[in-house]
């Protein structure tokens, strides 16, 4: 069974930075499309940032080239880097993996970020 632990969560100033990671366990980590939500109290759940197999990412709107998302196949990582934070950014940020042989999805447990004004 697939595990997502997601850490780098916490409080930071508005304008700060924070990197998130998460870490998958299980194999063939490579072939599967990884990628970053949030949920914001009172909020749906949103895309913050994806990236396939190949490198190929994808981002909410509302990102505006403040975030990067990155994977390193060897540690079965994903990361999010944040920058330029903004109170309205505080949400908690799950991790999301998407089987490439079967279309599961699988969530991690969600780290809390609060980025305060």
């Amino acid at each position: 069974q697939v595990q997502l632990v997601e850490s780098g969560g916490g409080l930071v100033q508005a304008g700060g930075s924070l990197r998130l990671s998460c870490v998958a366990s299980g194999s063939k980590f490579s072939i599967n499309v990884m990628g970053w939500y949030r949920q914001a109290p009172g909020k749906q759940r949103e895309l913050v940032a994806i990236i396939s197999s190949s490198g190929t990412t994808n981002y909410g709107d509302f990102v505006k080239g403040r975030f990067t998302i990155s994977r390193d196949n060897a540690k079965n990582t994903v990361y999010l880097q944040m920058n330029s934070l903004k109170p309205e950014d505080t949400a908690v940020y799950y991790c999301k993996r998407v089987s490439a042989t079967t279309g599961m999805a699988t969530w991690g447990q969600g780290t809390q970020v609060t980025v305060s004004s």
